[in-house]
């Protein structure tokens, strides 16, 4: 009878123990889908959301998880989703750009379906800042952007390649330079409140009727607007040869 019972009871635990894991698995680190996105994991935490180059400072709180692709998408991983290519300075392994905001939604859209998924988005402008931060590891103004980005300096009025400038500290590329990046958020002026994992106006009206931030500097961009990794908005049926984006995905 004893021994029945203690079989019962680790039987018991080995149930508990695993339906414990199904509820809160680890995530992998990092991984790379079917087009060939690499994204990586970035955990919960706190940061001073710096909010651009405007002043303005205030803290942030993400209370949840999620993953960031290391790169902006290629023109190549977008042709594998949309079956076009509508970038003016095409090569497969260089960012998209022609695109709107519209656009990139359209792109997360299929990618879901394609990916079986419904978790591809874009990041909020909290979590692109926090993964540009790396958790504060990135400074205010890069000591050598040379090192970090393509800009108006260096780039030869033109975007390049993904991945070929250094990483910040959590293996993410380009969060400054080569093109601006679209985020989720309507646009909103800064402000200095603390928050929790903020998600911008729920519609874009008001003074910025349609207006979506875009972060991060672009090929054409001086020095000066890599302070702080730059902060900007369009119009999201805007199509430039200077703006792009990199997809999240929740957990």
């Amino acid at each position: 009878m004893h021994k029945t019972f203690v079989v019962l009871v680790i039987a018991l635990g080995a149930m508990v123990a695993a339906l414990g894991g199904q509820r809160n698995p680890q995530p992998p680190r990092e991984f790379t889908n079917s087009v060939g996105m690499k994204f990586v994991w970035i955990d919960p935490g706190s940061f001073k959301m710096r909010c651009g180059g405007e002043g303005y400072i205030h803290d942030v709180t993400l209370t949840r998880g999620y993953y960031l692709q290391t790169t902006e998408v290629t023109q190549a991983q977008w042709e594998a989703v949309m079956g076009t290519n509508p970038s003016y300075f095409k090569r497969p392994n260089r960012p998209v750009e022609m695109v709107t905001w519209n656009d990139a939604q359209e792109f997360l859209r299929k990618l879901n379906a394609e990916e079986k998924d419904t978790r591809y988005r874009l990041p909020t402008e909290a979590e692109w800042e926090y993964g540009y931060q790396a958790g504060g590891q990135t400074a205010d103004i890069a000591p050598n952007p040379d090192e970090v980005a393509w800009f108006k300096g260096n780039s030869g009025e033109m975007t390049h390649p993904v991945g070929q400038k250094k990483p910040n500290a959590w293996g993410l590329y380009d969060m400054q330079g080569n093109v601006w990046e679209w985020v989720q958020d309507c646009f909103q002026p800064c402000y200095a409140k603390t928050q929790v994992d903020p998600q911008g106006p729920p519609t874009c009206n008001g003074s910025f009727p349609d207006f979506r931030v875009i972060r991060g500097g672009s090929w054409n961009e001086g020095i000066g607007a890599f302070w702080d990794a730059a902060r900007d908005s369009r119009g999201q049926g805007d199509r430039t040869d200077y703006i792009g984006f990199r997809s999240a995905r929740s957990f």
